[in-house]
Formats: structure tokens, sequence, C-alpha cells
């Protein structure tokens, strides 16, 4: 380990185990727990909960308390030092062109881009809000390559890794001249000292004012829009004149109050790239499904399976939970042997080859779990989703699992169906959230298609 390695970032001894005594004694150090005013604060995520620490007999001779919010990262104990070295941008200066994306925007991509440009002059805090399938890769592309152009450090980061591991071959496409790391839990390329990363949300608690630019993308996905721990972490990455970027198609209430009040700046994009609508779903009571797939017997939601199968229309089957979803897929294999298809879920191990056999349209549907939700484009997909009324599908889910329907500008209308037992707030919720966008796009006349619903 040298300077660069650590340069930015916030590490524990075992983690700077290649470092020498030297780059140690250079190193600033601070306690992993502090204790003030009769509260404990860990350091790494800032969490102060007296509940989410634990007091253990420690190998330093003392019961120490040890940090249960970031665990999963490494213990932070009461005896743990953290190592940190000041960011010193100390990358070659990039040559031109920086970004060599060779496609257009749309207009109103050119204009969310131009304001993330804008942000990242300013150093300030903009949100994104762009309906799924609005191209909002694209967009950032631009704020990036101004960032790097004047040497600053910039970082992408999703809550999961799936999104990641999507991200990083488009952004390497724009950049490829600019060195690009990769960090999620269990990557075995490691950590190296790069201008552009791409990493978890997670990996950012490793960070202390390292980035210029902090874009993290869906920010609304589990982990972290209900994760103090990895809010902190996203805080402390950036440095304290930096501008931070936020992208979702479906930004939290307290979000969106704060646009209203003024808190915070938004650029809101209420049409797809194409200019197609956004696919509206129709919802469908098929009673008691789970009692159907337990006794393999009077499924109402099979007439959808058969009728895509039909028609020969590929699509995603998301359901609430792994074990029903297994269910079903014994039973399906029993009433059509001759068709294609797997299931998927955040368990999965072959998860990531399975989306790319769906891709190469090697299956005839895929059932998933809210894995697949976001940061995944097929070319040419409906959707149903079974059991919508499932408390796993929250509004902001039900409205990104739709949008995983046309969303290719080949292809840019699809079927999207919630199959329910009952109608719930967050299936009208997602059903007006789309509508009003759609109404809203309409209004300011961004569309060029008629709204997406394919003949039943």
């Amino acid at each position: 380990m040298d300077e660069k390695e650590l340069s930015g970032r916030e590490l524990t001894r075992s983690e700077c185990r290649s470092a020498d005594d030297r780059l140690l004694a250079l190193a600033e150090k601070r306690p992993g727990l502090v204790s003030a005013n009769g509260k404990l604060t860990c350091n790494r995520c800032g969490n102060q909960d007296r509940n989410k620490m634990q007091a253990a007999p420690c190998s330093c001779g003392t019961a120490c308390f040890y940090c249960l919010s970031c665990l999963n990262m490494g213990k932070i104990k009461s005896c743990t030092v953290l190592h940190h070295l000041p960011e010193i941008n100390a990358f070659a200066w990039p040559h031109e062109p920086v970004l060599q994306w060779k496609g257009q925007l749309s207009s109103e991509q050119k204009r969310a881009s131009d304001e993330i440009v804008g942000t990242v002059r300013s150093e300030e805090t903009r949100l994104i809000w762009a309906v799924a399938g609005a191209g909002k890769t694209e967009m950032i592309f631009e704020g990036i390559a101004a960032c790097l152009r004047k040497g600053g450090r910039v970082c992408l980061a999703s809550p999961r890794v799936d999104v990641c591991l999507e991200l990083a071959p488009r952004i390497k496409q724009a950049f490829p001249d600019i060195p690009l790391a990769l960090l999620y839990g269990g990557n075995e390329e490691g950590y190296s000292y790069t201008p552009l990363v791409i990493a978890t949300t997670h990996q950012l608690l490793r960070f202390r004012e390292a980035f210029d630019l902090l874009i993290i993308d869906e920010i609304d996905s589990f982990p972290f829009h209900n994760d103090a721990s990895l809010q902190f972490g996203a805080q402390k990455s950036r440095k304290k004149a930096s501008a931070l970027v936020y992208l979702t198609a479906t930004p939290s209430r307290a979000m969106q109050k704060d646009i209203k009040r003024g808190k915070l700046a938004a650029t809101v994009l209420p049409a797809r790239y194409h200019g197609f609508a956004l696919p509206e779903p129709e919802c469908l009571w098929v009673g008691n499904w789970r009692k159907a797939i337990n006794r393999k017997k009077n499924a109402r939601f099979l007439s959808l399976i058969r009728r895509q199968l039909q028609q020969q229309r590929r699509f995603l089957l998301f359901l609430p939970h792994i074990q029903l979803m297994e269910e079903l897929d014994g039973w399906l294999r029993e009433l059509f042997p001759d068709k294609q298809f797997t299931c998927v879920s955040a368990s999965d191990p072959d998860r990531e080859e399975k989306v790319k056999r769906m891709r190469a349209e090697m299956y005839d549907f895929l059932m998933t779990t809210t894995i697949l939700e976001r940061g995944v484009t097929f070319r040419d997909i409906d959707v149903i989703v079974l059991g919508a009324e499932d408390r796993v599908f929250t509004e902001a889910s039900l409205v990104q699992i739709a949008g995983r329907a046309g969303r290719h500008k080949d292809f840019p209308t699809g079927r999207v169906c919630f199959a329910h037992d009952g109608e719930t707030k967050a299936i009208q919720g997602a059903v007006r959230q789309i509508h009003s966008m759609n109404r809203a796009a309409g209004r300011r006349g961004l569309l060029n298609g008629s709204v997406s619903v394919l003949p039943k």
C-alpha cells in the first residue's frame, strides 16, 4: 500500500495490512468509536443507537463495545484506530476527448445534462427525478466529464450490486481512457486508486472526503433509503466543497416535500427519451393466488401466462417471496414442459448469467423477486406482478417494475399487469403516479406515441 491507496480513504489497521510504518506514521488517526456526553458514536458509519452497540471481551484486554450497524464491513470497536490520508487527486491530467460517447441526447436529456454540469461547477446538490427509461445514465456523462477535466474525482454509487455491474461497462465505454475502479463486496479485483469509481453505497463507508462529485443512483432503493448509516457514509465520502447528484424515478415523500419547499433543487423529466408514454398498468383481480399455487388448481392468473405464451410475448413474472416463486416454478414446469424459463432472486449465485440469457432471448419468461425491479433493461418485454397486493411491493417498487416495459426505442410499448387479491394503496398510488407522469409529459408536448398498452 502506498500513499495514493490511502488517499481519501479511512481504514482500520487490518485493512492497511500492506502499509509500512512510514505510511502509518503519516496517516491521520482517530478512534473507531468515540464517547461524548454519554453517547457512543461510530466514526465510520455515524451510528449512535445504543441498541446497535454491543459489548464483548476483546483481545485488547478490556470489554470493548463494537458497532452492529456496519458490522458487515468489518468490526469497529472501542479500541479500533481508523487511518486516513487527505485526498490528493494525484491523477494524470486527462487527455481530450475525455468523453467519447457518440450518442445524441433528447432535448429533455440535454436540459438535465446541462443542469448537472451547472451543479458540478457550483458544487451544489441536485435531484434528477426522471421516469424509468428516461435515459438517466446518458444524462450524467457531461457532468462526469466536467469534473474529470478539472482534475476532480468522481464516484457513481448505487445501493445494489446489480446496478453497479450494469453501469460499469456503459461508463467504461463512454470514458475508455479514464481508469475506473469497480467496488462491491466480494469483488476479487480489490481496490485501486482511480479518478473514476463505481461502488455500492456500502463501500462509501471506507472513504472520507474523497470525491469532488458523488452521484447516487436509485436513492430510494433498499437498503440505502432507510439506512441512516449508509446515508452518513455517502456524505462522509464527499469533500466539503463538492457536488452531489441524486438519480431516481421514485423519490421519497420527504424529498418531494423538500422540492416543493425549495430546499432541494430538482430536474423533473416525465417522459422517456424515445418519446413514448410509460406503459400504464392494468389491475386484475386473480383471487387467492397463494392457495392456487399450493393446491395446483383454480389459478386465475394462469390465463395471463397462457396469453403471453400464445402471443409469443416474452415477460418478467414478479413474485413477492422466494418460496412461492419456487413452488410456482415446479408447477409451471408440469403445465408448460416445452417452454424455456427459470427464476432468480438475490440469493441466486447464477443470477447474472440468467439475466444475460434472458437478454439473449433464450427464455420465454423469467420469474423474479424484487431484485430485478430496477437497474436492468431488456429490449422487448412485458411485465406481470403476481401478488401485487403484498407489502413487499411498495408504490415505488411497483412504479419501478412497471418501468421495465417499453424501454427500448425499437420496442417502446409493452404490457404491465398488476395481478392481485385486493387492491392496495400502493397499487393505486403506482397507477396514479404513472398516469400523472404521462399527463405531465403530454401537457409539455414530449410524447410522440400514445399511452402504451398492448391489446388484450
